[in-house]
């Protein structure tokens, strides 16, 4: 009896201990492709992000456009001014442009933002010198100065509008 006992223990043994067929879990990823894939997705968004940031909320005034001046004594003389739009800024432009006629001249060198529909910011130097404004002395205007529009963004009007001499100067931008 003790022979059929152990016989039949070291059958159970070896059915029990044989070797069962496995299955190996080949589902690892590799970690890498993971985060370039975030990678990828994020740069994507964030492109997407900066275009949406850099487009004008207003109209784009990049490119030339008639620059005058006139007083209550003068003609109107005219020029030309350049409005260059700042990559990836939204609204705002690197402005020059100049009007010369004779021994009349204006010029106009800074920075514009558009902050409105009717209105631009103005941050630089306009210097004109007009014969007939102390006798051709230059007038130079420095510093932010308001540009407004009264006819929907066709013209828009420098605000500062008293030159040196206490006159009124009618200095415009015409899209």
């Amino acid at each position: 009896m003790k022979n059929i006992l152990i016989l039949a223990g070291i059958g159970i043994l070896s059915f029990s201990c044989s070797k069962k067929e496995t299955t190996e879990v080949n589902n690892k990823v590799d970690s890498t492709k993971i985060v370039d894939s975030i990678n990828a997705s994020r740069t994507k968004l964030n492109d997407s992000i900066k275009a949406k940031n850099s487009e004008n909320r207003f109209k784009d005034f990049n490119g030339s456009h008639l620059f005058t001046y006139q007083n209550d004594s003068s003609p109107k003389y005219s020029g030309t001014v350049n409005f260059t739009k700042i990559e990836g800024e939204r609204d705002n432009y690197d402005v020059s442009g100049s009007i010369r006629s004779g021994n009349n001249s204006v010029t106009i060198k800074g920075f514009i933002q558009v902050v409105s529909a009717k209105h631009m910011n103005f941050t630089g130097e306009i210097t004109q010198k007009i014969p007939e404004n102390d006798n051709g002395k230059p007038y130079t205007r420095k510093g932010t100065k308001t540009f407004a529009s009264k006819d929907g963004g066709k013209t828009y009007r420098l605000q500062d509008m008293v030159n040196g001499s206490g006159f009124v100067d009618y200095i415009d931008i015409k899209f």
